[in-house]
């Protein structure tokens, strides 16, 4: 049985079975795009759903090699990535005995998500928007409280002039999400209020400075940053893995000194 296992693992590791689950994956995706177009839909329904039952039975085999190939099943439930495909696939089982054929139709594109869990790019890059969440909070905050200052200013001060925009308090912050990401915010929003009211420009330009230069800026250098961290515990430089050699020689140390002093 041991031998069983180092060889289910050995394949689940091997580059070929990891290249060729992806590109089952990108067929699966493919297929799936297939469904939205009426022509595929009423002419190839059967070979599609055929083709999306032969690949999620292929699916099946892969989490089985890989559960036997892990050390043991906490092992793999442990692994979040592993845990992630084992709820895709067998959510596919489960979903196939469903009478709802649009619910089934639209959970399906979650096999999709598979690509992330077994490209390791993606899964830096995951990893690294995931760091990011607690700093990205207070930058959100920040964000929402700016958001709100402005948008009541904004409705009190041109709610007369342009109600389709900041007619309400809710409106408001609908249009000022449209300005901060710079789509047509000067000549769809500003400039008809700007004939009416030759002073309203140093409302939008101020807007536009605090929240598309600093705070936006903000929030893309944290996420940089956090990008940068995770690609560096992917793969560690020389210097990072001689300081975490250096610590881990400072913690010996010190924990024989403890010792020689009890």
């Amino acid at each position: 049985m041991n031998k069983f296992r180092q060889k289910c693992a050995q394949v689940a590791e091997h580059p070929f079975f990891i290249n060729a689950i992806i590109v089952l994956i990108l067929i699966n995706a493919i297929l799936v795009g297939l469904e939205t177009y009426s022509f595929f839909a009423e002419n190839f329904s059967n070979w599609i759903f055929i083709a999306d039952q032969v690949l999620l039975w292929i699916f099946t085999v892969e989490i089985i090699i890989r559960l036997i190939g892990s050390k043991s099943l906490g092992t793999f439930f442990k692994d979040p990535w592993s845990l992630f495909d084992f709820i895709i696939v067998a959510s596919g089982h489960v979903l196939v005995g469903s009478h709802y054929v649009t619910v089934l139709r639209i959970l399906r594109v979650l096999r999709v998500l598979r690509a992330v869990s077994v490209i390791p790019s993606l899964r830096v890059m995951v990893n690294a928007l995931l760091k990011t969440i607690p700093s990205m909070g207070t930058v959100f905050l920040l964000l929402s409280i700016f958001f709100y200052i402005y948008a009541v200013i904004g409705t009190m001060l041109y709610q007369s002039i342009a109600p389709e925009y900041f007619g309400s308090l809710h409106g408001s912050l609908l249009t000022l999400f449209q300005v901060v990401t710079l789509e047509s915010w000067a000549s769809g929003v500003m400039r008809p209020i700007l004939a009416e009211d030759p002073t309203s420009w140093w409302y939008f330009v101020s807007f536009i400075m605090i929240g598309s230069f600093v705070i936006i800026n903000l929030l893309v250098g944290v996420i940089v940053n956090n990008v940068e961290e995770a690609h560096r515990e992917d793969s560690p430089s020389p210097t990072d893995l001689k300081l975490a050699e250096m610590q881990k020689e400072m913690q010996e140390i010190k924990q024989l000194l403890e010792k020689e002093s009890k």
